[in-house]
């Protein structure tokens, strides 16, 4: 068909018009998506960054600098208090000089006011903020959380009432509630770090921070960084996780550094240096001739950190005993903290008996002057200071230096063990850090009295240094009462003494030597009087831990459940006690191990049955009386519909004390199964057929009861963890420790034999040595060593099971 000019023209007028038609959409098309694309890709950058940001701020060594920080400045803050609550009282105190009876009630009135407000304010805001707080933590990081122990109210309430105990000058310290501190600030840094990053909603993971909490507590407070991570090893944890170990020193460090800027930035101090710096000689520390005497101190501190502890633990029991008989001093936290307020302000007072043990000196100055590089006396008599001067309230004109510091170490002693019993935050670190100096100070001043020429090398004379065995003393008898060698090294970063080095740690560790084989320390004599979950230290040097094996001491009793129970049985488990986790075995005559049932698990089938019944009851019940419980029937499928039941393995539907109880009797299980009427109820109805209903009622319900349970629904741990008869007492109590168990079950040849609970390892531990001395040797161990075994027994019943195995 031919085509002429103008048709041309029109067709190719037409095809160009369309194209630009198609041209100009796509090109608004590829417009559009050019400006939504620029639009998406500002907001991938902008999630980016965002990302960017929040892993960022989430980071490990943000949370570890963060604490760090805050950890310094609320120690710096503590300090600056307390130095002005001291400069009150001496304010108050020299206000008053003209008057010996003024000034006595000043001293007195001023640290007994401090000391009822402390009492009260930890009492009435948190009761957990009382006391050291080491052996909560240590029971925390064993795996049993104390409630209320780790929240923001105990830290308010803990850092107030601790400035004012201090700024009272009651013979305790701030290291050990600080510890407390840190895990508490720990803690609630990891809540706060979960808005950034997930990993801080993992619990086993903020359970590790505890730890580092521990060390900066420690580090802020000394300035001992590396102190204060060997002390949160060795103190709070059994067993350290290796990967907090950069944690620790990470934190600490930086919680140290920014704890001595503080004071350089506030004017106070000019330069970074050691808390207590020291200036003792450098070419020539010590003799060879006064290593012995450095050995004797550790020997010496090891039998006084063991005595204190003793101490400690008979006034900690004598008062819980007074707070059982509901005594008079005992009804209120304030009659027992004032009295021992004014009994300590009174022996302390510096006209009176004070004068005798310098008891205008504060914890921080007689620290400052039992390391003083100077001799003190000659020959007894303290040598002509300023008035000013620290050393100044040592002297007497009727007493010669070594009464003055034996009166100090006996009266300080006491007063510090009966001091931390009370209802408030206190530690025993400083304290035991003073009375340890001033121990090595009198033997210092001894031997240079001794040896006023001191030692003669190479025709150099080297007098003696009593300012070094004080810092010798001070390391020993804390080790003596914490059971730690990173006491040494806190001493050395304290003071700066790098050069005593081997002196600190022969006399630690020999007192660590002597006062372990005595007494456990401090902190585990705390969690025995306060019967805290946690699991003792395997004393060293006793032959018994591996000599006692786990049948010595499991409890042969174990409530079971097997493939064939019924939910009768079930039922009566749960009724017959409170245990989280129940073994599952194949039968009663065989006892094969198949695994752990959990407890909620188990209440979560008997909800899904009791639902499963009512959804079901009207075509398996009677028809006799299939309407008589319609209406309840009906009432309980509308309650459920209302409320939906949950998954059993989060957390059962019903409540465990309602599933428990509701088992009463007879009349509350078919309560139970069946949501009927009361049977009273039914009594009164005059249209009921009350013998023959009741009966096929009860019957139908027994039905119920004696079918088997079925666990495919149910969460079963296949792998429950298992000891074997033989396992020793030493690898029983590593393994609990390392894992962090609460219950084993015990297996001969896979069969269940026995359980092994926290209690029963503990009551094994402590009656290895009882408090006569005696050790105790289980029957089954005198066995063990004439030979007698069983190991006989045990092939012939492993045979046995072999070949029934093989015979099915």
């Amino acid at each position: 068909m031919a085509v002429d000019g103008t048709d041309e023209n029109n067709l190719e007028q037409g095809i160009y018009t369309k194209d630009a038609a198609r041209l100009g959409k796509n090109g608004r098309r590829r417009r559009s998506l050019s400006d939504l694309s620029s639009s998406q890709k500002c907001g991938a950058w902008a999630s980016h960054f965002q990302r960017l940001f929040v892993s960022f701020i989430g980071a490990d060594w943000i949370y570890l600098m963060l604490l760090g920080f805050i950890m310094a400045v609320l120690s710096f803050t503590v300090d600056i208090f307390v130095d002005l609550f001291t400069e009150a009282h001496s304010w108050i105190y020299n206000l008053a000089d003209s008057h010996v009876v003024l000034q006595y009630l000043a001293w007195v009135t001023y640290s007994l006011f401090l000391m009822c407000f402390a009492a009260g304010f930890a009492n009435m805001v948190s009761i957990q903020a009382t006391g050291s707080g080491i052996p909560e933590t240590k029971t925390s990081l064993r795996g049993v959380m104390l409630q209320e122990y780790f929240t923001f109210r105990t830290l308010v309430s803990k850092v107030i009432s601790l400035t004012c105990v201090l700024g009272s000058e009651l013979p305790v310290g701030k290291e050990g509630p600080f510890v407390h501190v840190g895990s508490v600030c720990a803690a609630l840094l990891c809540r706060f770090m979960s808005l950034f990053s997930g990993i801080y909603k993992n619990k086993a993971r903020n359970e590790e921070m505890l730890t580092v909490g521990c060390a900066v507590g420690i580090s802020c407070c000394f300035a001992a960084p590396i102190g204060g991570a060997l002390f949160s090893l060795e103190v709070t944890s059994m067993f350290f996780v290796a990967r907090n170990y950069w944690r620790g020193f990470l934190s600490a460090t930086f919680g140290a550094f920014i704890f001595r800027l503080l004071p350089v930035w506030n004017r106070q101090e000019e330069t970074l240096t050691a808390l207590y710096a020291t200036k003792y000689r450098l070419d020539f520390p010590f003799d060879l001739y006064e290593l012995p005497i450095f050995a004797a101190m550790g020997i010496v501190c090891g039998f006084g950190g063991a005595f204190f502890v003793y101490l400690y633990g008979k006034i900690s029991l004598f008062v819980k005993k007074q707070k059982a008989k509901n005594s008079f001093l005992m009804k209120n936290c304030f009659l027992y903290s004032a009295l021992v307020s004014v009994l300590i302000s009174t022996l302390t007072f510096p006209p009176g008996f004070g004068q005798f043990m310098g008891g205008r000196l504060t914890k921080k100055d007689s620290l400052i002057s039992f390391f003083d590089n100077r001799t003190w006396s000659n020959h007894g008599i303290v040598a002509d200071f300023d008035n000013d001067d620290h050393l100044a309230a040592w002297k007497h004109p009727q007493a010669n230096v070594f009464i003055i510091l034996s009166v100090f170490i006996i009266m300080k002693f006491w007063m510090s063990a009966l001091s931390i019993t009370l209802p408030i935050p206190c530690g025993s670190f400083v304290p035991i850090f003073v009375i340890g100096a001033a121990f090595g100070r009198l033997v210092g001043e001894g031997l240079a009295t001794l040896f006023p020429d001191g030692f003669n090398v190479d025709g150099h004379i080297y007098h003696i240094v009593p300012g070094a065995y004080a810092v010798i003393g001070a390391a020993a008898l804390a080790a003596g009462v914490t059971h730690t060698i990173s006491t040494g090294v806190i001493m050395m970063e304290l003071t700066g003494q790098i050069n005593y080095t081997l002196p600190i740690l022969i006399s630690v560790i020999l007192a660590n030597m002597v006062s372990q084989s005595l007494q456990p320390s401090i902190y585990d004599t705390a969690i025995r009087i306060k019967k805290l979950p946690y699991l003792p230290m395997l004393s060293w040097g006793h032959r018994e831990k591996y000599n006692i094996y786990v049948e010595d001491f499991m409890k042969r009793d174990v409530r079971y459940i097997t493939l064939n129970s019924t939910y009768r049985d079930i039922i009566k488990i749960l009724r017959s006690g409170n245990l989280k986790t129940l073994p599952l075995v194949k039968s009663a005559e065989s006892m094969l191990l198949l695994g752990s049932v959990g407890r909620v698990q188990l209440l979560g089938l008997l909800t899904q049955r009791m639902q499963h019944l009512r959804e079901d009851n009207a075509s398996t019940m009677p028809v006799r009386y299939k309407v008589r419980f319609q209406t309840s029937t009906e009432e309980s499928a509308s309650a459920s519909t209302a409320k939906p039941l949950k998954s059993a393995l989060k957390k059962p539907p019903v409540d465990e004390e309602e599933i428990t109880s509701v088992y009463d009797s007879g009349l509350n299980l078919k309560k139970f199964f069946c949501s009927r009427p009361e049977i009273k109820a039914m009594e009164d109805d005059s249209d009921a057929e009350d013998d023959t209903i009741l009966q096929e009622i009860e019957e139908w319900e027994e039905q119920q009861l004696v079918e088997q349970v079925t666990f495919s629904s149910c969460k079963i741990d296949p792998a429950p963890f298992q000891l074997v008869e033989h396992t020793s007492l030493h690898k029983t109590h590593t393994m609990f420790s390392v894992l962090n168990l609460d219950y084993a079950y015990v297996t001969s040849i896979g069969r269940l034999v026995g359980a092994v609970s926290l209690k029963e390892l503990r009551e094994a531990i402590e009656d290895c040595t009882p408090a006569d001395g005696v050790r105790l040797r289980p029957v089954l161990s005198t066995f063990r060593d004439r030979g007698v075994r069983g190991t006989t027994t045990e092939t012939i019943a492993l045979h046995q099971l072999l070949e029934h195995q093989i015979s099915r």
